[in-house]
């Protein structure tokens, strides 16, 4: 993984953490609901949250690293996401068979700095 998406995969702020299971939170992104956690992981440089985006796109899912991920509301179930829609929806298509170093630098190409999917943090 380049060092340029490294930070992509990391969660920012607080409240994130292994004892806490998002898995089920509706997600929300800059214009809107998206879907719902269908998974997360929290690993070292290399989390993520797959999203079940149900017919927002279709019932498919995307990948979002958890760089992405602005903050969370555990009252009220939701992770909010620091993208658009769009911006998600015209992200690379997840495949669950291909989560390999290849695939990982795709999603922090786009998602990362001068990628189609970026945004700066200031701009919520």
């Amino acid at each position: 993984m380049s060092t340029r998406t490294t930070d992509v995969w990391v969660y920012s702020g607080t409240g994130w953490g292994d004892a806490l299971d998002i898995t089920g939170y509706k997600v929300e992104a800059l214009d809107g609901s998206i879907g719902k956690v269908d998974r997360a992981t929290y690993q070292t440089k290399g989390s993520y949250i797959v999203v079940d985006t149900g017919p927002w796109i279709f019932g498919k899912k995307v990948v979002l690293p958890a760089g992405v991920l602005h903050s969370i509301d555990r009252d009220d179930a939701t992770v909010f996401v620091h993208r658009t829609k769009d911006e998600i929806k015209d992200s690379p298509e997840y495949d669950d068979t291909r989560f390999d170093e290849a695939y990982r630098n795709d999603l922090g190409t786009y998602y990362g700095p001068g990628g189609r999917g970026y945004r700066e943090r200031s701009a919520r």
